[in-house]
């Protein structure tokens, strides 16, 4: 039996600060999920964060792990543009069983156009799986966690500049207002 993470209930005004641990049990959560219906045979992490989950869900499984790198720039006044694929689905992948991963699905752009790239190649078989899950337009094969919240990861809450580790300025404003 898959057991739920303890995480608070959350709502669209809402911050889900990740620890390192909770973002292990939704790890392990997924992989269990993904070991009881399916049987990848390599495991596709979307570059950059979807390549964590991936690869913590590629080594549980014990499964072959590749990337494809896709990214989602920046546009002004942080309103975020289509994604954009940055290097080719892995051919490794042809004619096997995938489980494509990324970190989250929020609007499914970043997924479906993985899932595009690497239905060109020809795999036997693709699904897709996701730590977490924002409601949207589009609902991945696999996730660990459904949440209405704004998600900060713990790879993503601190960054370096001039070689200090400060607060992401991307979440400032968000952990203050939570207390963080």
């Amino acid at each position: 039996m898959v057991t739920e993470p303890s995480v608070p209930p959350t709502t669209e005004e809402s911050v889900l600060e990740l620890s390192w641990e909770l973002f292990g049990e939704l790890c392990r959560a997924l992989a269990l999920r993904v070991a009881r219906d399916y049987d990848p045979e390599v495991v596709i992490g979307i570059a950059a964060a979807g390549v964590i989950p991936g690869a913590v869900v590629a080594a549980m499984l014990q499964k072959e792990f590749y990337a494809i790198k896709i990214t989602r720039r920046q546009a002004e006044k942080g309103v975020r543009q289509r994604p954009e694929i940055l290097s080719a689905a892995p051919s490794q992948a042809a004619g096997r069983r995938v489980l494509l991963v990324d970190e989250i699905c929020d609007s499914g752009d970043t997924l479906r156009m993985a899932l595009a790239a690497v239905r060109d190649i020809g795999p036997a078989d693709v699904r897709t799986a996701t730590s977490l899950v924002r409601q949207g337009a589009f609902e991945p094969d696999y996730y660990a966690l459904a949440t209405a919240a704004k998600v900060i990861f713990p790879w993503d809450r601190e960054v370096l500049e001039a070689g200090q580790l400060m607060v992401n300025p991307e979440y400032e404003e968000l952990l203050t207002e939570e207390g963080g």
